[in-house]
């Protein structure tokens, strides 16, 4: 049905990775990379999207690493999906309509657009932190 990326795959196993590491300790890119079996370079990139949107935090030097920089009770599914995705909708009319036979706009992307915030509800709904006490 509707497909995510596998960047966001990927994000979210990295944020339940993190979610189970002891709080305040870091994870190198290369020890999650490495659970992943991803690229360290591949897997940066998607940390950096993480780290952009506050959801984890860099820390530089020898001992650095990544950790969830907020609490981890209060990341959801769709904070995870939103840094990687972006915010923009998942459909979009193709179809020009003229305005008097449709005054509401295109009635299929309302249909869409309904659909869509029922699941970005329901995202927000469920937590990483749940999947990580689940393990």
């Amino acid at each position: 049905m509707m497909k995510y990326s596998k960047a966001t795959n990927y994000a979210l196993h990295t944020m339940v990775f993190l979610t189970l590491n002891p709080k305040g300790k870091s994870m190198s890119v290369e020890a999650l990379a490495e659970m992943q079996k991803l690229s360290p370079t591949y897997l940066s990139k998607i940390l950096t999207k993480l780290v952009k949107a506050g959801l984890i935090e860099s820390n530089p030097g020898v001992n650095g690493g990544y950790r969830i920089s907020k609490r981890s009770q209060e990341i959801s599914f769709l904070d995870v999906i939103c840094a990687i995705e972006g915010q923009t909708s998942l459909f979009s009319c193709s179809s020009e309509h003229d305005d008097s036979f449709h005054h509401q706009g295109c009635l299929i992307e309302q249909v869409m657009v309904d659909a869509e915030n029922n699941m970005k509800e329901e995202l927000s709904k469920k937590f990483i932190v749940d999947i990580a006490n689940k393990i």
